[in-house]
């Protein structure tokens, strides 16, 4: 399994990171990654690691959304720590080092109608700045059809924030602070509309899509009556990102015992550790 890039990254892709807000990463995962990462996950959805939401019974089909899988599971930590996420996210956002700041797991079955709300991350943490990148990862091959991400271009710098809605409801997610932000429209109903412009990318597995925080996204159900969606997301930090404070009930396992400063950036290295370093 490649721990290194592949291949560099590319300026246009680095550009595209700049001013889109979102850009995919083609071919820096190598098989192996795909095949071992597809086993751990077929292995953590009989036996969950971390945090587990799934959508009702009676919905069709089933999203499951895992989180902070790598806290407890060697096998993640070992992607989060070895694979070329962390130096791709690193190269976006043109830093020398980046920490950890937790992982995802996105599973959509066959037949599921649920979409993924129109969203942009920032609004969930418990962080301020622009200096997080979140590198999904597609395990299984992607289409707009199967539920691929949808990415409004460029309204990572709408200064905006909307209000946060978890993908499987939760009463009282969204603190004060945050359940006082606009609620993001429903810019389905804008694909025509010449005053936005939509990114998606139809995506091999080991293809990567990696986003800014601000960048706004969604995603449809997933009517396939065969192919299950499955997406790895790891987010990384550094640069300019600061310890904000909750605004939901979002949190790292940990965090509330750890010495975190407002306003400064979360160097507790047991919680965020470093995992990569340019040179």
């Amino acid at each position: 399994m490649n721990r290194h890039l592949r291949k560099p990254i590319a300026d246009d892709e680095i550009r595209a990171y700049a001013e889109d807000g979102a850009v995919c990463v083609r071919g820096q995962f190598d098989r192996e990654w795909i095949e071992h990462m597809l086993a751990v996950v077929e292995a953590n959805l009989e036996n969950p690691a971390g945090r587990v939401l799934e959508s009702g019974a009676d919905e069709p089909g089933k999203v499951i959304a895992n989180s902070h899988m790598a806290r407890s599971s060697e096998a993640f930590m070992d992607f989060v720590r070895h694979s070329p996420a962390r130096e791709i996210a690193a190269r976006l956002m043109g830093l020398d080092e980046v920490r950890f700041f937790y992982d995802q797991l996105f599973v959509k079955e066959p037949g599921t109608r649920m979409p993924t709300a129109w969203h942009h991350d920032l609004p969930f943490w418990p962080l301020a700045g622009n200096h997080v990148a979140s590198v999904w990862l597609a395990l299984t091959p992607v289409t707009r059809e199967t539920s691929g991400l949808v990415y409004v271009a460029g309204s990572h710098r709408w200064d905006t924030m909307y209000r946060p809605v978890p993908a499987v409801p939760r009463e009282g997610f969204a603190l004060p602070e945050a359940d006082g932000f606009p609620d993001c429209p429903p810019f389905h109903r804008e694909f025509d509309n010449p005053a936005y412009r939509f990114l998606s990318w139809d995506m091999e597995a080991g293809d990567c899509i990696v986003h800014h925080p601000l960048a706004v996204h969604g995603a449809g159900g997933n009517p396939s009556e065969a192919v299950r969606r499955v997406a790895l997301s790891c987010r990384f930090f550094g640069g300019d990102i600061a310890w904000y404070g909750p605004r939901t009930q979002f949190n790292i396992p940990g965090a509330e015992d750890a010495d975190l400063e407002v306003g400064v950036l979360p160097a507790d290295d047991d919680l965020f550790p470093v995992v990569w370093r340019a040179g």
